[in-house]
């Protein structure tokens, strides 16, 4: 039964309190987006003192409620500051300021408090899908009898560009069938984008989209004053346990101003006369900026202290929890903490070169499946492409609500279907959730349909697995359209982002080592379709180093430096060219980012100077030069056919590569003079 709404004397006053404080902080930014802060203060105002559950002195509170402001702006630093958490007022008069808490856009592993990074319009709206999708799973797995220890609401602020963007319907769509009653969004329906009136591009019925997804949807007419029917449409969302909810909120952007309902307030900040005409309708000193009325402060640090109140609550639930159920309880609190369970890394598999060749995508399978009962915290997916992606392990569960008869809540294998985009960034709210960590399947190429979504991941620090197999031209007759020759430089180039492109069996495995210990970097592991021999003198220990030495000779002629599955076609060449008295030196170089990590010595010694250093890849030759003297590689698309046709078509086998090789040698002898490694200038 939905409870009554209490007004409060001091509600139209903290209403007030974000508004004006939107337009101060804006202001004196001199940039920013006062609008949706100013038309969404009710909502918010109401939300964070009636509904929202957590403890700003503790803001990692593992029960608390997720809030996700997906159409980022100064709202949620301005409920931050007012409910205590760690950010000051000076910290507001920062906003978008170099070095400050308070960037143009939320960040996560910034800003306390803050859960995921948001801005970029709709990631915020599919990483709340995440953190619900995380809630409903922990609580499968450990909630109890008489123990709701994972019981959290998620909340959602969006907007119509957000609605826009196609990854909030591929994430909306897979919320509607997982039946997420735990999702609440709040839609701000202002009709207002940055072009203009919404009337120009988005006429959509959003009502009947949400309904068709399976979602409950709900009204508020007057999201500017009635602040019970905020209240009552919120309880009444809270209720429904079989659906997620939509509250359709109709709102005045930039309400108050006398820009108020135009796209004027929209993304810049208001004039001085028009801030101070503002806090005079508000009742509040025209001459004062970033005024806070005790009585505000007051409300919203009795709700940070309810929330300190629950949190005790909670982990008193918690310690009886561990006296009925220790096992759960220890697997739990060890997952809450980020540790890994002892010995986990002794399940790798490993690999000698007599094993037989296989598909480094089923490598990855053998992987997964080595370390799934180990690290109950993978919880995994895959794009629509789980029997090519080979990501599901052999008696694993799907995660499916449990009326479906195709799973449970408590699987361990989440059917994203063709939704690359979605699927990133739903992974980017469960790692953001916490004790959770996710890895998603496609193919290479198609992680660049999530491009958007792995850039946040890499931004927030948050841990996520790719397994991206069909890395090359070697997935062959699928044909240029599948084959990606520019997506391992686009992803190489991403600030901490792991990019793993295994060579073999032992380097497949030294990529999940270092991708699960990697607490704060996003990894994609770039897998082959066809099969790949085990090679002499890879192992996990000096493949986990990023780059090492896999054939080495003294007074080399040549390096052949090279990644995935050329690195076996560069040793059919060094061996073709040691038959005429040629030497050459081969290294293996599986990720740059960790490799680039390596201290100086170390790297001198596997690409050092005295002779030529040739890169070899089947993509796109971008970047190499970094570490090669010479690069061979693709200069453009690939080709339809059997994949090793294609390989001949472009000259990548170790005949073509071994006369390669001695022109590159009498290139450099002709030219006389040292040669000294590319890593002498980029130290």
């Amino acid at each position: 039964m939905v409870s009554k709404f209490t007004p409060e004397p001091t509600d139209a006053t903290c209403v007030a309190t974000i508004r004006t404080l939107a337009a101060d902080v804006v202001g004196k930014a001199n940039s920013g987006h006062p609008g949706a802060p100013m038309g969404m203060a009710p909502a918010a105002h109401v939300l964070f003192t009636r509904f929202f559950n957590a403890s700003p002195a503790s803001s990692k509170w593992f029960n608390r409620d997720r809030f996700v402001l997906s159409n980022g702006c100064a709202l949620q630093y301005i409920l931050l500051h007012l409910l205590g958490y760690k950010l000051s007022m000076d910290d507001l008069k920062a906003f978008r300021q170099i070095d400050s808490l308070t960037p143009g856009h939320p960040e996560a592993n910034h800003t306390d408090g803050i859960e995921v990074t948001t801005g970029p319009l709709g990631q915020g709206f599919a990483n709340g899908v995440g953190l619900a999708i995380a809630q409903t799973h922990l609580g499968a797995v450990y909630n109890r009898e008489n123990f709701d220890l994972i019981n959290n609401y998620t909340y959602v602020f969006t907007g119509d560009g957000c609605l826009m963007e196609g990854v909030s319907s591929e994430a909306a769509s897979l919320a509607g069938h997982l039946k997420l009653g735990n999702l609440i969004v709040i839609y701000d329906d202002n009709h207002i984008s940055i072009d203009g009136d919404t009337a120009v591009a988005f006429t959509e019925n959003v009502e009947q989209r949400f309904l068709a997804y399976g979602w409950q949807v709900l009204h508020v007419d007057d999201g500017d004053n009635d602040l019970a029917a905020i209240y009552n449409a919120i309880a009444t969302a809270r209720e429904e346990k079989g659906k997620p909810t939509i509250i359709c909120l109709r709102t005045t952007i930039g309400y108050g101003s006398k820009q108020q309902g135009t796209h004027g307030v929209h993304g810049s900040p208001l004039k001085a006369d028009d801030i101070q005409a503002l806090k005079s309708k508000c009742g509040f000193p025209s001459d004062q900026s970033f005024y806070v009325p005790k009585e505000t402060y007051a409300t919203y640090r009795a709700v940070a202290l309810r929330g300190a109140q629950l949190e005790v609550a909670w982990e008193s639930l918690f310690a009886k929890y561990a006296n009925v159920y220790p096992k759960e309880h220890a697997e739990l609190a060890r997952r809450i903490a980020g540790k890994l369970p002892d010995g986990w890394e002794q399940r790798l598999p490993t690999y000698k070169p007599t094993d037989p060749a296989q598909a480094s995508r089923k490598l990855s399978e053998i992987t997964l499946s080595a370390l799934y009962p180990a690290l109950p915290e993978l919880l995994g997916g895959s794009a629509d492409l789980t029997g090519s992606n080979l990501t599901r392990v052999k008696g694993s569960v799907d995660f499916q609500p449990p009326d479906t008869g195709l799973g449970d809540y408590a699987g361990r294998y989440i059917r994203y279907g063709v939704r690359e985009h979605g699927m990133g960034a739903i992974a980017n709210g469960l790692s953001a959730y916490g004790a959770i960590i996710p890895y998603v399947g496609t193919f290479l190429n198609f992680v660049s349909y999530a491009a958007g979504a792995v850039r946040l991941s890499a931004l927030s620090k948050h841990q996520l697995i790719w397994v991206a197999t069909h890395d090359s031209i070697g997935l062959g007759e699928d044909g240029p359209t599948h084959q990606p020759i520019e997506t391992a430089a686009h992803l190489r180039a991403i600030p901490n982002l792991d990019f793993w492109r295994p060579a073999d069996g032992n380097e497949t495995s030294a990529a999940y080592l270092v991708a699960i210990k990697s607490k704060a970097t996003p990894s994609v592991i770039s897998l082959s379709r066809q099969n790949l021999p085990n090679l002499e003198g890879s192992t996990i220990e000096r493949a986990a180093r990023g780059g090492y030495v896999l054939y080495d000779v003294e007074g080399e002629d040549l390096t052949i430096v090279s990644s995935g599955s050329e690195v076996a076609i560069a040793l059919e060449a060094a061996s073709k060219l040691k038959a005429e008295g040629v030497k050459v030196r081969i290294v293996s170089l599986p990720c740059w980012s960790v490799f680039d990590k390596q201290d100086k010595k170390y790297k001198m010694s596997v690409l050092r100077s005295g002779a030529p250093i040739l890169s070899l890849e089947a993509l796109s030759t971008l970047g190499w030069q970094k570490y090669s003297h010479e690069q061979y590689g693709l200069e453009g698309w690939g080709a339809s056919g059997p994949y090793q046709k294609v390989y001949e078509k472009f000259g990548i086998t170790g005949t073509n590569i071994a006369a390669v090789s001695k022109r590159v040698i009498a290139f450099y002898k002709q030219k006389g003079g040292e040669v000294i490694s590319p890593l002498v200038r980029a130290l």
